[in-house]
């Protein structure tokens, strides 16, 4: 089902790329092709999510032992790297626009943003109904689509402008404000995929109050080597060494196992413990 909505969703955007290119080249507006871009972009940008969301789901085997579950935060590495390109590519072509001015039709800008609005906030109901709350590589997408529709409202005032007092700067003014906006959030997600790949402490995690709280239970002699990552955007692991005191291993692993799921939200772990010396 959530497979079929991203398809729909890639083929409405082809389809409106298509349309804004050719309203773009008529009108002589920079803004329009620049939209057309960016939506260009949202389906490469759903496509690397659906291929990405069908590779994540199989299960592990013996070279992949733990799944392919990452091969989405690739997918949200790849459309980051995207949406921040692209932004880059649309200011230097509106300082190019700024500096060697034409006239454009306001009227084709108008209506041809007005249809992208509607396809832009179609297709990113779709994408978030797909499952944008369950999985940051399928929000990735769905941002793409919001922002491309916040562009919309952009040309559509750049439009208005240039139709009631043939304001043609406005035109460069709405594709460098798509452009900062589609930069902004592509580095937000950029920085999440790369910290989930580099195998860094989760958002919002601390080492030390993971220690602490361990270091309460009942028979734990001191905690070290500790090592929490994430997987994907979901799964959090844990991995340690305890020193044991006073109490059997295995009951002391339980109880740690417990308070990591109550307090931290891990269900992953791998414990490792060590009866701790008594000093001499």
């Amino acid at each position: 089902m959530a497979g079929g909505k991203l398809g729909l969703a890639i083929f409405i955007n082809v389809l409106l790329t298509v349309a804004q290119v050719v309203g773009g080249l008529l009108s002589g507006s920079l803004a329009l092709i620049a939209d057309a871009l960016h939506n260009l972009s949202d389906a490469g940008a759903i496509l690397v999510a659906a291929v990405a969301r069908k590779i994540g789901s199989r299960s592990a085997d013996a070279n992949m032992t733990y799944g392919y579950k990452r091969a989405e935060i690739i997918g949200v590495l790849v459309n980051s790297t995207t949406l921040i390109l692209v932004g880059l590519y649309l200011i230097y072509e509106a300082v190019n626009k700024y500096l060697d001015p034409r006239p454009i039709d306001g009227w084709i800008v108008f209506w041809v943003a007005g249809v992208a609005l509607v396809i832009d906030t179609a297709t990113a109901f779709l994408t978030y109904k797909a499952g944008a709350k369950e999985s940051m590589n399928i929000k990735a997408a769905f941002i793409h689509n919001v922002s491309d529709a916040l562009a919309s409202v952009a040309v559509i005032i750049a439009g208005i402008m240039i139709i009631s007092y043939r304001l043609y700067v406005f035109d460069v003014v709405a594709t460098i404000g798509i452009s900062v906006y589609v930069i902004y959030h592509g580095m937000i997600l950029l920085k999440k995929s790369i910290l989930i790949i580099m195998q860094a402490v989760p958002e919002g995690m601390s080492i030390d109050d993971i220690r602490s709280s361990l270091e309460t239970v009942e028979g734990v002699g001191g905690v070290d080597h500790i090592h929490v990552w994430q997987l994907d955007d979901k799964n959090v692991y844990f991995e340690g060494h305890v020193l044991t005191e006073g109490r059997q291993p295995e009951l002391v692993k339980e109880e740690i196992r417990s308070v990591l799921k109550d307090k931290f939200n891990i269900t992953h772990s791998t414990i490792e413990t060590t009866p701790k010396r008594s000093s001499p």
